[in-house]
């Protein structure tokens, strides 16, 4: 069986290193490995990228946008982990779950924009109830949600896990207070918002797994519905889904009414919750920011893209 050659440009990063291990396993994939000193070398780049089949982008924008320039195979079929393409028409939004459009995009396509985690949890709740007609392209959106650090680069991993690390860094800590994240805009486009939502980051001392929470005011639906009925969409609309599972109503009674933000750590797949009463209801969106909301995605997307059962080689 011929493999499949897979470049993985920025490998040494969080992404990267996560991408590689879940090929660890696998005969099909063939990783190239770029000597580790030409790594920044745009003709060693290019060579590498044009001789895949696939390639991985785990890179900051600018360096994602730059290897899109350097690529000129038309058969390399790119998928980027980066912020840079997310909201841009000719690239598919890899969050298959949505529709058999996003599934039939991803399939087809030679260019594949990773989701961002936090925009990840976020769309995967509020499109279909937007698509759905329950709430209105005009719902005041507001998203509290909580991660830990192994999202926030290299530099803050390697504060929060130093021996020497800031009373601050065991607390955690709410960002992105200016309300210019880098993840609003894909949320607003996905969803087809009319508005930004206000996002509420919070970045955790612990290392991986997250909750994105969509509060909800039974009162400015379209459809008015209680929790259990939403729950009720949302499972009909993630039916028979492998990565978006809606848990079942009450199930919080397990974990005696405690959502744990790290408890899907290590998984490639999410739990959707629906909690809350007839007035106020909560729906959480539960997994793993490495997982579901970087790497696992990345190569689900693959998998989809080659054809093969999309939950090839990951944790289910």
């Amino acid at each position: 069986m011929k493999k499949i050659k897979v470049f993985i440009d920025g490998s040494e990063g969080t992404t990267g290193l996560r991408i590689n291990e879940r090929f660890a396993e696998r005969d099909d994939i063939e990783v190239m490995h770029i000597d580790p000193e030409k790594r920044k070398d745009a003709d060693e780049r290019k060579k590498f990228i044009d001789s895949s089949d696939y390639t991985f982008l785990c890179l900051p924008d600018a360096a994602a946008i730059e290897a899109c320039n350097l690529a000129e195979n038309p058969d390399t079929v790119i998928i980027d982990a980066s912020t840079a393409h997310r909201t841009d028409p000719g690239w598919a939004y890899g969050l298959p779950e949505l529709s058999t459009q996003f599934y039939e995009k991803i399939r087809t396509s030679k260019r594949i924009a990773v989701p961002g985690c936090y925009a990840s949890g976020f769309v995967m709740m509020a499109y279909p109830l937007v698509e759905k007609g329950i709430l209105g392209t005009d719902y005041p959106f507001t998203i509290p949600a909580l991660s830990g650090y192994s999202g926030a680069g290299k530099k803050a991993i390697a504060a929060y896990e130093s021996e020497d690390k800031t009373k601050d860094l065991f607390a955690p800590r709410q960002y992105a207070l200016s309300q210019m994240h880098k993840h609003l805009p894909e949320m607003k486009k996905i969803v087809g918002l009319d508005y930004e939502p206000v996002f509420e980051p919070v970045v955790d001392d612990y290392y991986c797994g997250m909750i994105v929470n969509l509060p909800i005011h039974t009162r400015l639906m379209k459809k008015k519905m209680g929790p259990e009925e939403l729950r009720d969409v949302l499972a009909a609309h993630y039916d028979k889904q492998p990565f978006i599972r809606v848990c079942e109503y009450g199930c919080e009674s397990s974990t005696n009414g405690f959502l744990a933000a790290n408890s899907m750590a290590g998984v490639d797949y999410a739990n959707i919750l629906v909690t809350g009463n007839e007035d106020r209801i909560i729906v959480s969106a539960m997994f793993d920011n490495l997982g579901k909301g970087a790497s696992g995605a990345a190569v689900e997307c693959l998998n989809i893209s080659m054809g093969i059962d999309p939950t090839t080689g990951l944790v289910l």
